[in-house]
């Protein structure tokens, strides 16, 4: 990889993803929330409804190494459904990055569910080392899994899940990973503090799959402003912080 703003200089992904030290930059009533996705040059976020298409072992480095800078990761109930989630810190290797930020080996996991329609088969709840918080509109619960499930009965309120998380589950900085249907609730009601994005170099086309912030249309645009680029076997890295 090679860092072309704000330096020019070689790096690599751990580098550019790692002493983020994100809780300190939360505010007093709420995470800070870092979104990471990735996209094609004409901002689809899925070629065939799944990111495989798109993200190369270079972003994969880097998506896996952000997940060591926070607290918890979060997913909507579709994005975990299609791409078949499991442990959210995949090796003794991640899990000692984690350590060395001085954070939990595990990070939580957050799920956003509305209608709580997630597979009993699915790798995330039966993962024994995994705590899975589900934010929910339903009164409903799963069937009994192996991984310690917590229901949140937020409705479609975000900011209260965002306060429940901070308050009762000590979160103070979170990766969010999509799908775009969360990220333009997360837009709208101003939770989003960074984007991260990978621009990968094919064009999707078509009117079917959704750009990475699609479902619900924000009032007014959100403004970010540049922290880094870099780029990586015709990838760009793009990080950038939003203006609230």
């Amino acid at each position: 990889m090679q860092l072309l703003y704000p330096d020019c200089r070689p790096i690599s992904p751990q580098e550019l993803a790692s002493g983020l030290r994100l809780g300190e930059r939360a505010p007093a009533d709420r995470p800070y929330l870092v979104l990471n996705m990735v996209s094609s040059l004409d901002g689809k976020a899925t070629i065939d409804w799944r990111t495989k298409g798109l993200s190369t072992e270079i972003d994969r480095q880097l998506f896996h190494t952000l997940r060591t800078q926070a607290d918890a990761i979060m997913v909507g109930a579709g994005t975990v459904r299609i791409e078949r989630y499991g442990r959210m810190a995949k090796s003794e290797e991640l899990r000692d990055a984690r350590e060395r930020e001085g954070l939990a080996r595990d990070p939580l996991a957050v799920v956003v569910s509305a209608r709580l329609d997630l597979p009993a088969d699915l790798p995330l709840l039966n993962e024994p080392e995994q705590t899975v918080v589900i934010g929910t509109h339903s009164d409903a619960t799963l069937p009994e899994s192996a991984a310690r499930v917590v229901y949140e009965r937020t409705g479609d309120d975000l900011q209260l899940l965002m306060s429940r998380l901070r308050e009762q589950h000590g979160v103070r900085s979170i990766v969010c990973e999509g799908g775009p249907t969360l990220n333009s609730y997360l837009f709208a009601a101003g939770l989003v503090d960074e984007l991260w994005l990978t621009l990968n170099p094919k064009l999707a086309g078509g009117a079917a799959a959704l750009t990475i912030v699609a479902g619900r249309e924000l009032v007014d645009p959100v403004d970010l402003e540049p922290v880094s680029v870099a780029e990586g076997d015709g990838d760009l890295f793009t990080r950038w912080r939003v203006r609230h």
